[in-house]
């Protein structure tokens, strides 16, 4: 009797670090949780990968040979193909410019080295469920000159499509649907990022200064994300 089964699609993710020793365990361990890894030894061929052969995500190592991680993900956001493309950074503990630029760049989450492969198997997780779970609604948002439609995933400023990552547009997907709410710093990292951050509440800040910077355009929404002193942010009704 043949039996026929259900295919699954695995969610691929694509490796970029140039240590073999750190891919062959990251591999392992991606591959025993359920998805299909691809891998890449440095930037060109990362870049090259991430182009062709469409991953869900990308674990990059910020020190590679040739073009360094930064420069990769400065390219990556920067090529409308490939801008909403998640990627988790692997930096050196201690690096924290490093992680700051990296995030600035529009890079979703970073990961010191040496760390733990079931935190780093969570944080996939968490950054893979967030666009599903957008992608849910089918209603939009206007504030004033802003404008946000869930089906499309777009957000606009007085008329003009505002070039968000996907992290600066669910923060402000989070804010505009709940204008003058405020959120604390760790609350934001549950919502958003999904898990908990282990107390490092520096990548909201860096994420909020970026977002400020792109609504600065309009006049009406350059002040719209307030800061709460000792308590976290907000948006103005």
């Amino acid at each position: 009797m043949i039996r026929k089964g259900v295919t699954t699609i695995k969610q691929r993710v694509l490796l970029v670090d140039d240590e073999e020793n750190i891919r062959m365990l990251v591999r392992f361990n991606l591959e025993k949780a359920g998805y299909e890894v691809i891998e890449a030894g440095d930037g060109k061929q990362a870049l090259a990968l991430a182009r062709n052969e469409s991953p869900d995500i990308v674990i990059l190592d910020l020190m590679l040979p040739g073009i360094d991680g930064l420069e990769v993900c400065r390219l990556l956001k920067q090529s409308p193909e490939t801008a909403a493309l998640p990627i988790i950074m692997l930096t050196a503990k201690g690096d924290e410019i490093d992680r700051v630029i990296g995030l600035e760049l529009g890079a979703d989450d970073y990961m010191a080295k040496p760390f733990s492969q079931r935190e780093l198997a969570a944080r996939i997780k968490a950054v893979l469920r967030r666009p599903a779970l957008l992608s849910e609604k089918s209603d939009e948002i206007v504030l004033g000159k802003l404008r946000m439609n869930f089906t499309r995933y777009e957000a606009q400023l007085d008329g003009q499509k505002l070039d968000l990552t996907p992290k600066e547009y669910e923060l402000l997907k989070l804010f505009a649907e709940n204008a003058g709410k405020v959120f604390s710093r760790e609350q934001l990292l549950e919502k958003v990022w999904g898990y908990e951050y282990f107390g490092d509440t520096r990548t909201v800040d860096v994420h909020i200064r970026h977002l400020r910077s792109k609504l600065e355009r309009s006049p009406e929404m350059a002040e719209a994300i307030e800061t709460v002193r000792g308590v976290g942010y907000r948006l103005s009704k």
